[in-house]
């Protein structure tokens, strides 16, 4: 309640527009993301699998359904007015640190539908990523030239587990990442300093930007 303003305001960064700009030249063919903020769509990024689910939604346990966030988020500083109370709270990161006393006086709308329990539409740690969508990662990695990491550590497995796919199918991997990943021994080809800043250059390169085609 207290960061999703925050979240909701956030917007693409020039790798997110990168990645789209690949797609729509027919350079990727899906994009899996293990993030939750919906930014590579906002990019414009067309054929995305949100792995660990949508921030921007929010689903009943009892019944499915689904309701907007923006919906939810109404619902939610109705039935808490005190929420502007500690709204200084938020992180940069959609996350708050609440005090106890505050949590024990909120109120949590129920599912207009059914009337139960509703929660992020998102998979936690320690959750787990329903198999339809790793499905229909592992099928598109069955015909793709290759495989790109960008930004990621691999630390969580439900990203690193297509690395391991990857590796058995023996095509590329490609990891665009500032730092070690969990997948390092297995790449092909790794681009580490300023390896976002690297990967924009190279796709303005490649594929020019809108300003630049209308100079």
């Amino acid at each position: 309640m207290v960061g999703w303003v925050g979240v909701d305001g956030a917007r693409p960064n020039a790798t997110h527009c990168a990645l789209a700009e690949l797609e729509r030249a027919g350079k990727v063919d899906l994009l899996i993301t293990q993030n939750v903020d919906r930014l590579h769509q906002k990019a414009g990024s067309q054929r995305v699998v949100d792995l660990h689910g949508r921030l921007d939604q929010v689903m009943c346990l009892i019944c499915g359904e689904q309701e907007s966030r923006k919906s939810f988020q109404t619902r939610l500083l109705q039935a808490n007015p005190f929420v502007t109370d500690y709204q200084h709270i938020a992180r940069p990161d959609g996350d708050a640190d609440v005090p106890d006393t505050y949590v024990e006086k909120t109120t949590i709308p129920q599912c207009e539908l059914c009337g139960g329990v509703v929660m992020p539409d998102v998979v936690f740690f320690g959750g787990t990523v329903p198999r339809a969508r790793v499905e229909a990662c592992t099928e598109s990695l069955a015909s793709a030239g290759g495989l790109l990491v960008v930004g990621s550590s691999l630390q969580v497995y439900s990203g690193f587990r297509f690395c391991r796919v990857a590796e058995k199918l023996r095509i590329p991997i490609v990891i665009v990442n500032e730092g070690e990943t969990r997948a390092d021994d297995m790449a092909t080809f790794k681009v580490e300093q300023s390896a976002m800043n690297r990967l924009v250059a190279a796709i303005d390169q490649i594929i020019p930007s809108q300003e630049s085609k209308s100079a």
